[in-house]
């Protein structure tokens, strides 16, 4: 087993230019218009994963939330050998690190990531909303003023 506490998220609504979804359902981001708490994974740059998990408000027919970093606790060494590098600092700190040190493919999606099973996602500490920092997300050209991006500021 593989894991740790998630550290970097963003945030895409489905009215947000720079989401997926936003022009319409496609055969890549259906998941982003299934069950909320499921994963959307998709390949980008032609060499890495990313990995969403489904969220959206009760009225909104698609959204998403992007893993962006973790933690490592759990599988650090196997982490390692997927990486190919032993700095645990670096092992997960971007979404496509992450997916490649937690072995995520394509062939998760539509996991539920609400029960325990290949990929899932559990309940984790509490953190003092102090520690939480808002910023700008990463790597987009649409609506890049949105503070959408979560950091637990001891992680970045």
């Amino acid at each position: 087993m593989v894991g740790g506490i998630i550290t970097e998220t963003e945030a895409y609504c489905f009215d947000d230019a720079a989401c997926h979804a936003f022009r319409g359902k496609t055969e890549r981001n259906k998941a982003l218009f299934g069950p909320v708490g499921h994963s959307y994974v998709y390949f980008i740059y032609g060499n890495h994963f990313c990995c969403n998990v489904v969220a959206r408000l009760p009225d909104s027919p698609a959204g998403g939330v992007l893993i962006r970093a973790l933690q490592p606790l759990y599988g650090i060494e196997v982490m390692q050998q997927r990486r190919h590098l032993k700095a645990i600092t670096l092992l997960a700190n971007g979404p496509g690190k992450l997916t490649q040190a937690l072995g995520i493919t394509r062939a998760l999606e539509h996991v539920d990531l609400t029960q325990e099973g290949p990929l899932s996602i559990m309940q984790g500490i509490k953190i003092d909303s102090s520690l939480l920092h808002a910023t700008p997300r990463i790597g987009i050209s649409q609506a890049q003023d949105l503070l959408w991006r979560f950091v637990v500021k001891q992680s970045e």
